[in-house]
C-alpha cells in the first residue's frame, strides 16, 4: 500500500497557477459568495491572521489565501459618529429604509385574509 502524501502549501488567490486557478473555478464557479461558507480563518506566529480556503489539484492541496476586510473599530467610530448621512441627498454610506412594506409584491397580503 502506497503512502504517497500530496505537498501542502499556502499561496495567494492573486499568485495562483493556472492548474490552481482551474481548480478553484471548478470548486467555486460562482466566484466569492461560493467560497464564504468554505472560509477559514487561520492564525500566523506573529498574532495577525488570514483566511483561506482549501482547494486541491492531483499533486498537491493548498490553502490560497483569499483578502478579506473585516471592519475595523475605529472606521465603525467615525462611521457611528458621522452627521453627514442626510447631507450627501440618499447616496454613501446610509443605512438600509425600514420601511420594508415598500417592497412587498401583495401576495403576503392575501394570506392574512
Amino acid at each position: 500500500m502506497s503512502t504517497t502524501t500530496k505537498r501542502r502549501a499556502v499561496i495567494s488567490f492573486e499568485n495562483m497557477s493556472d492548474e490552481l486557478a482551474a481548480a478553484f473555478a471548478e470548486k467555486y464557479p460562482k466566484g466569492y459568495t461560493d467560497y464564504f461558507p468554505d472560509l477559514v480563518k487561520y492564525p500566523k506566529p506573529d498574532g495577525t491572521s488570514f483566511y483561506a480556503v482549501t482547494v486541491e489539484i492531483p499533486d498537491a492541496i493548498y490553502l490560497v489565501k483569499i483578502h478579506v476586510k473585516t471592519d475595523d473599530v475605529e472606521d465603525l467610530e467615525r462611521w457611528l459618529e458621522s452627521d453627514d448621512v442626510d447631507d450627501n441627498d440618499g447616496e454613501g454610506e446610509s443605512l438600509p429604509d425600514d420601511n420594508i412594506s415598500q417592497y412587498s409584491n401583495g401576495d403576503d397580503d392575501s394570506a392574512d385574509a
